[in-house]
């Protein structure tokens, strides 16, 4: 990278420019995604600028700025990485599209865990007309009155579509009973109908997938932390999240139940291990992937084998996860 390539504005009274990460150049793609794990404006000089010809000159100047090299490196793989995923992600969708095939990606965990980013980088570089998002709100006098798969059947994909619930038909599993927004008959009555439901998903040909994000305690509360000090996520703060550290015990009491219950052959839970949220996202990406089959599937951009180690498939006979 060399100055003659990067827009830069010069400081009054200094012998410096300030380079903006946000400004369009014509730095080679290693570069950009480089330059995403700086903060927005590092202070460089002229002379350190043009002395820059080579990646690993750009990593020693970086060095000198007191910039964690290591952790732009690891920046920098995540976000190759990712864009190759998501190049693979579009392969996928257009072979949805063509074929008329109806994919639902469900996303559940405890709050915290990162569902809503992992989403977000799915659908990043999907056509929104054939993708979209369902993030239900609480349900209305008129939805409680309703069978209650009926307000998430409503939002179950079309033909050529792929759909990411950011949490699904399963509030009622974990969410709804710790909480007391159901009564014991209605949880009931889910447990036993939600494997029937799914049954009749797979018998009428839709691809379902099901997350399960599992994040420790103490990486929950780090993260509720984040949260009320940052004024750009405040919004995520809900009086439901503010009571998931004291009732942590009892939603793993009824996230172990909905495992026992309706964890299927036809419809199995896959868990990520999400306490790392970069490896969360690739790996869950790459279980899709490796999951579902696509034109374009036998040469691949990037390998689709998720690390067992991020994501497995629950079985009854493992401990608790979370």
């Amino acid at each position: 990278m060399s100055n003659e390539n990067a827009q830069v504005t010069p400081i009054s009274g200094e012998d410096k420019v300030l380079v903006r990460k946000d400004v369009p150049t014509k730095l080679t793609p290693e570069e950009k995604i480089l330059g995403k794990t700086l903060k927005k404006a590092s202070t460089f000089t002229n002379k350190e600028l043009a002395a820059v010809s080579s990646k690993k000159g750009l990593l020693q100047l970086l060095g000198t700025k007191n910039i964690n090299v290591e952790k732009a490196l690891v920046k920098l793989r995540y976000e190759q990485e990712l864009e190759k995923l998501q190049m693979e992600l579009v392969k996928l969708q257009r072979s949805v599209q063509l074929e008329g095939r109806r994919v639902a990606i469900l996303f559940e965990g405890r709050d915290a865990a990162g569902k809503g980013g992992t989403i977000r980088r799915f659908m990043e570089h999907l056509n929104p007309r054939s993708a979209r998002i369902v993030a239900l709100p609480k349900p209305t006098d008129l939805q409680k009155g309703q069978w209650y798969f009926q307000r998430y059947t409503e939002q179950l994909p079309n033909p050529g579509e792929i759909v990411f619930f950011d949490r699904s038909w399963y509030n009622r599993a974990v969410v709804e009973p710790v909480m007391d927004f159901c009564d014991k008959k209605q949880y009931r009555t889910f447990m036993q109908q939600a494997p029937e439901f799914e049954h009749m998903l797979y018998e009428d040909n839709l691809e379902l997938v099901k997350f399960w994000f599992s994040i420790s305690k103490d990486v929950q509360a780090e993260r509720f932390d984040s949260r009320r000090s940052d004024p750009l996520k405040q919004w995520k703060i809900s009086p439901v999240d503010e009571l998931a550290q004291e009732n942590w015990n009892i939603y793993t009491k009824y996230k172990e139940n909905m495992f026992s219950k309706t964890h299927t052959s036809y419809s199995p839970w896959i868990i990520v291990k999400a306490n790392d949220k970069k490896r969360a996202r690739v790996e869950s990406m790459r279980h899709v992937l490796s999951a579902l089959d696509y034109e374009g599937k036998d040469s691949p951009h990037i390998h689709l084998s998720p690390d067992p180690e991020i994501v497995l498939r629950y079985h009854r006979s493992q401990t608790s996860i979370d």
